[in-house]
């Protein structure tokens, strides 16, 4: 089975660090085909970059995802969730929707700690759409982007780990995400300097993709979203515009 890895930032390097991390934890017969945005920002910390982002996760899915059994939109605050979700015809995973359903299901409230300040009321607005706004203590943001902390993380631990003891103590946090996908793999070397669970977003969305492709959700759309009609395109890449004709 393929699980069709979508990076919608246009950084190879971060693309590289998801599958350098999830590769190991893949049971025999499952592989990834990691496909990273071919335009848009070379790291989304903004609202504009983030629906630029969602328009090259969808434009990756046309172009790949047939060939695949499942999406992983390994992207926290996933761009163009719900249209893939609507899209698709393979179960579709988040990285932020299964890492909030994760720490969800471990304690009453949890916090959120990544990189880039614009992600605080980005990732709020997020999780309400999710029914668990109530849930959620805190959005801690540190001042390193996630492209930051990929290229040193080493110089990142102290101020990740300052980052979750204080919404602990704060905000009463049960367990807190490490989100990010240029964060991938630091959940486990923070872990040893904090007393609640710590969260691997990325670890954590790849869980999710495999329990669906153990037992495929029977909808695909959240909400009320039905597929949509087939419509007529300008502009677009030619696999987009011939997935968005398709009955």
């Amino acid at each position: 089975m393929r699980i069709l890895l979508i990076n919608p930032n246009t950084t190879t390097e971060v693309t590289a660090l998801m599958e350098r991390v999830l590769a190991p934890l893949l049971p025999a017969g499952v592989s990834l085909v990691p496909v990273t945005g071919r335009f848009g920002a070379r790291y989304i910390a903004s609202r504009a970059a983030s629906t630029i982002a969602g328009h090259a996760a969808i434009e990756a899915y046309a172009e790949h995802g047939r060939t695949c059994d499942a999406v992983y939109l390994a992207c926290f605050g996933d761009p163009g969730l719900l249209a893939l979700k609507e899209l698709a015809r393979i179960p579709v995973i988040g990285m932020a929707e299964a890492s909030c359903l994760a720490a969800a299901a471990l304690t009453e409230r949890f916090s959120i700690v990544t990189g880039g300040e614009r992600w605080g009321p980005m990732l709020r607005e997020f999780v309400a759409m999710l029914g668990l706004g109530d849930r959620l203590a805190a959005v801690e943001t540190v001042a390193p982007t996630g492209a930051e902390i990929a290229r040193d993380p080493d110089g990142a631990i102290a101020l990740l780990a300052e980052a979750c003891r204080r919404t602990a103590a704060r905000d009463g946090a049960g367990a807190v995400i490490l989100g990010g996908a240029g964060l991938a793999g630091l959940a486990a070397r923070i872990q040893p300097h904090l007393d609640l669970p710590v969260i691997c977003s990325a670890e954590a969305g790849l869980q999710a993709v495999l329990a669906a492709l153990r037992d495929p959700p029977k909808k695909q759309a959240t909400g009320d979203l039905a597929s949509p009609a087939p419509i007529g395109s300008t502009g677009l890449a030619e696999s987009l515009a011939e997935l968005l004709a398709r009955p």
